[in-house]
This record gives C-alpha cells, structure tokens and sequence, in this order.
C-alpha cells in the first residue's frame, strides 16, 4: 500500500530544510497544482530521493502497483524523410536512397508484415517513419482500410504529427479533415513523437525545418476534437535546460486541461550515436529518473507516465516504476529501428509477453495487459493456472 498524506508529509519535513522545498511538496502531496516557476525549482533543488518519493507516492495513489504494457509490434514504412533533424540517426535524404541503411518498404511488404501475426494476439499496430514526398494522405488512407480488411480487430496506432502536417499541407485539408480521413479509414489514436522540445530558440537549433511546436499541439488537439486519443512526448538530454522542460510540460498541461485527449506522457532521452550532434554527452541515468518523476509530478492531469524500454533499456526501465512510472509500452517487436541506430541500450528490442511480465514482476509490481486506450485486458499478477 502506498503512504498515506501524513506519512509522506512527516517524511519530507524531517529531510528538507529549505522551507520552499517544504512548502511545494506539501502541494504534491495535498494534490494542488505546481506553477511552471515552482516545477523548475523542484527541478534545480530537490534531492533525487524526494522526487523519487513524490512521483511514487503519485503513481501508487492513482495506480498501485499496477504496470501496464500492450502486445503491439512496429511498422516503419520508410525512413527516407524530407526533414534534417540534427539528433536523429534514423533518416537518410532522397538522394541517399541507394545506401545500405536506407529502405522503403512497398505496401506488400506492410501487408506481409500484418499477415506475419496471423493467430497471434497482438492488439496494435504502431506505424511512424520518415517523412517521404512520395507518400501521402490517400496512400495511408488506402493503406490504413487494407491493413483493416487483413486484420479488423487491431488498432492502428500512426504518425507523428510531423508526418501528418506534411501529409495534410500537401493534400491541401486542414489537419482535422486530414485526421477524419485516416480516422475513418480505421486508425485508432496518435503516437507522441514529433514534439521533441517546443522551446522555439532550441527547436530552431535541433530541427528547424519540422513542424513547428504550434503546428504540433494544434494537430493533437484536431485529434482530440475528432475523437482519436494520442500520446505526447519530450526529448531530453541534448541543449535544453530545466525551464524548457517544465516549459514544453506545461503546454501539454494546458491542452490537457483543454481536451483531456492525452493517453500518456513519454519523456525520450537524446541519444548521440551516428548523428549531427554527436558531440553532446548523453545524460546519466539520474537525469533520467530525475526527468520522469518530474513528469509524473507535473503533469498532474496525465494519469500514465510511459517508459519506452527500447530506448531507455531494460534495468532503467525497471527503476523508473518507482519514479512515477506505470507503463512500459509493449512487445515492440524487433522492426523498430529509431533508437537502435542512435546507439540505445537495446539493439533488438524485442520482449515476449512472458518475459514483459518477468520484468515487471521482478521489481514488485502487477503486470497487467492493456490495450491502446488502457482498458484492462489481462491481469498477470498470479501465476496462471494449468
């Protein structure tokens, strides 16, 4: 059972001696909401161990012990993309198509890949990739209605908000007639990606000719308003500071607070292999559970904080469920290729169900599958009965 609010009250006071410090948790645990000025506080003052304590004790509250995952697998059509953002490792320029590295899948390749998990019961399909000139809104459109005919009952879970601007800017609609056609040609719900950082200053030094931060909280709240859920995320760990994270947060609390269309906060860390900015050291691990509680301590109208284990690793990942996080994606499957070629901890990044459930397991937790919109599927804290 998680502590309760005297508990953790008497905990904190007889450990901080900064009276500011004092003062914001004692918010956090009475559930007020924290100014963007008292988040970046936190961030600069607090010791690991109380936002550890508070994110948990968060994370209980609302969850328990409950870890969810879902049985997905991923599809990346392409990673030859218009865009030059300095930190990814992943996409190669159209003039570069005839590299080693570089792919483009056709539309059977997609189906054969569907088809691979005939009689398996996996729920989602994740599809993002580069952003190619060559395929747009009616060609993911199609693509969307066949993957359906081959596999009606799994959620489509698909592009960014950077391919989606693109896709409706060529297509000449506005990103709400844009999102009703794919929505109506079966997709589910958006992935987070895309948002990066929203600061304008970093943006314009990390991947100034994407979207802009505008354009990508305007494409999730179009979603929202026609019905398809989505997920945000931010990368951490390159040029920005702690205000600018507690800056990219506070806007996705604000459309939150607008649209309550957000499933889940996903904190990406910037990894530095085989990119423009390989100069930049990548951060410890205690920035990286110091960034997580924070989300979970921030983002107070988020109810799930996603640790995203092909990037962040398998141990980290297990750390993280107690600092605010409760879910820890899916079985992934080893088609995702993002992070691997950045240099991320896991170069296959594949997990059986079984092994999913270990891992959660392991650190104390209850394993429990859900499906793309957190509906309870199937709870894999006893052991199952012959």
């Amino acid at each position: 059972p998680y502590m309760d609010n005297t508990t953790i009250k008497t905990l904190l006071k007889t450990t901080v001696t900064d009276s500011k410090l004092n003062s914001i948790y004692n918010k956090v645990v009475n559930e007020e909401r924290i100014t963007p000025k008292e988040g970046t506080y936190l961030f600069y003052n607090a010791e690991l161990s109380h936002l550890g304590t508070l994110a948990n004790y968060i994370r209980e509250k609302r969850h328990g012990n409950k870890t969810y995952f879902n049985k997905n697998f991923h599809i990346e059509p392409t990673n030859i993309c218009v865009f030059d953002c300095k930190f990814c490792s992943y996409s190669r320029f159209l003039r570069e198509k005839d590299e080693y590295d570089a792919w483009e899948l056709s539309e059977e390749d997609i189906y054969n890949a569907i088809r691979n998990y005939d009689g398996k019961d996996i729920t989602e399909v994740h599809i993002v990739g580069g952003v190619h000139p060559k395929m747009g809104l009616a060609y993911f459109k199609n693509l969307i209605e066949n993957i359906k005919q081959i596999r009606p009952d799994i959620h489509v879970k698909a592009f960014t908000a950077v391919e989606l601007d693109y896709m409706c800017k060529k297509a000449k609609v506005s990103y709400e007639e844009g999102l009703k056609i794919l929505k109506d040609a079966g997709q589910g719900s958006l992935p987070g990606g895309g948002a990066e950082i929203f600061d304008e200053k970093i943006r314009a030094q990390i991947c100034k000719d994407k979207c802009t931060s505008e354009q990508w909280l305007q494409m999730h709240e179009a979603a929202h308003k026609v019905g398809m859920p989505s997920n945000a995320t931010m990368l951490y760990g390159h040029l920005e500071k702690y205000e600018h994270l507690i800056d990219h947060m506070n806007r996705l609390r604000n459309l939150q607070d607008k649209t309550g269309g957000f499933n889940a906060f996903i904190p990406l860390k910037f990894r530095n292999k085989n990119n423009q900015m390989s100069n930049i050291e990548e951060v410890s691990i205690i920035e990286d559970l110091k960034v997580y509680a924070m989300g979970r301590i921030f983002l107070d109208n988020f109810n799930h904080i996603k640790a995203y284990w092909p990037m962040i690793g398998r141990k980290t990942t297990q750390l993280l469920l107690s600092f605010g996080v409760n879910d820890i994606d899916g079985t992934v499957d080893d088609s995702t290729k993002i992070y691997t070629m950045a240099g991320a901890e896991e170069q296959k990044p594949t997990m059986t169900s079984e092994q999913m459930i270990q891992l959660i397991k392991e650190v104390g937790r209850k394993p429990i599958e859900r499906d793309s919109i957190y509906n309870e599927l199937n709870d894999y804290s006893e052991p199952i009965l012959a």
